[in-house]
């Protein structure tokens, strides 16, 4: 099986800078696709991290594109009504005839994500459980057929229209390296989409996945390995150590030295990004979703190009 690259823009980067244009976001998803990239994602937040909304930018993505999967890395889906949201993904992937990946994340436990939530009227502490729930109505509802449903959401005899152009809906992987995180991608999920750690924790991690699979009666074979990567190229290594340490506190507000314990971030030349990328692949990651720190034109060339020695 060949080893997939996606490409992440720069949504929130573009908010940041006084930016808010999505004429520029929608050429750099056309220079993707060109270039031989496999596909495209956008992250997501209401507030804590203002940027694009991502199901109505993908869509955008859509009309502009023919080939590329579009993914959301990740979506977090506790801060919407799940049946609103069944319809809105369904239609995106009418839209792009089938070309959606959902990545499903739980959000990060810190101060503005709390209160993103309360201000979306979710009750932070009872996330997990909103998610797992709402996740089963999604694709009870793109069965097609009447669903009736008494949770945390009442439905009578609801059908919706359109379904997903894929039959059952879009493949749903779950972000996180805790071990409910594990367990929960291992028994629920679609695929496994972590933001880190490095190449030997992440194949760690993988295989407990994979064991949790086995477990619940899955193949693991069908599970998707995929990991979220953060790259800043440039041969003058300490220029890209800067770049990458000064988009990360910009990013978050966070001490960089602290967010590399726990997101897989790489800054050095061309060669060297090869190497540790093929890191993951050789532990099994056949999915690799990289998010640049600046200068998105140049390195989508830059990895264009390398992709030609990534291993599969």
């Amino acid at each position: 099986m060949s080893v997939k690259i996606g490409y992440l823009l720069p949504t929130r980067e573009s908010i940041m800078e006084g930016r808010p244009e999505a004429e520029p976001l929608l050429n750099l998803a056309e220079r993707a696709e060109k270039l031989g990239y496999d596909s495209v994602w956008v992250g997501d937040s209401l507030l804590a991290r203002p940027r694009h909304e991502p199901i109505t930018l993908l869509a955008g993505v859509a009309g502009r594109t023919r080939r590329v999967k579009l993914g959301t890395a990740v979506l977090l889906p506790t801060l919407r009504n799940p049946v609103l949201l069944a319809h809105q993904v369904a239609t995106l992937d009418q839209v792009s005839t089938g070309r959606v990946i959902l990545g499903y994340g739980i959000a990060s436990d810190v101060p503005n994500i709390r209160a993103e939530f309360r201000s979306a009227g979710v009750p932070f502490e009872k996330r997990v459980g909103t998610l797992m729930e709402g996740m089963r109505l999604c694709k009870a509802l793109w069965s097609g057929k009447p669903v009736d449903w008494d949770g945390r959401w009442h439905v009578e005899q609801g059908v919706l229209g359109p379904v997903p152009h894929q039959p059952g809906g879009p493949p749903i992987w779950g972000g996180g390296s805790a071990p409910a995180a594990l367990e929960r991608a291992g028994k629920h999920f679609d695929g496994w989409f972590p933001t880190g750690p490095d190449s030997k924790g992440w194949g760690e991690q993988w295989r407990t996945v994979q064991a949790h699979a086995r477990e619940a009666g899955r193949k693991p074979e069908a599970l998707e390995a995929a990991v979220y990567l953060t790259i800043a190229v440039d041969e003058n290594v300490a220029a890209a150590e800067k770049r990458i340490d000064d988009f990360l506190q910009a990013y978050y507000g966070r001490r960089p030295d602290i967010l590399k314990k726990h997101q897989a971030c790489f800054a050095g030349s061309a060669a060297a990004a090869g190497e540790w990328i093929n890191g993951y692949v050789e532990q099994g990651a056949r999915y690799l979703v990289l998010r640049f720190a600046g200068e998105h034109e140049r390195q989508l060339e830059v990895f264009a190009k390398l992709r030609e020695t990534i291993k599969v």
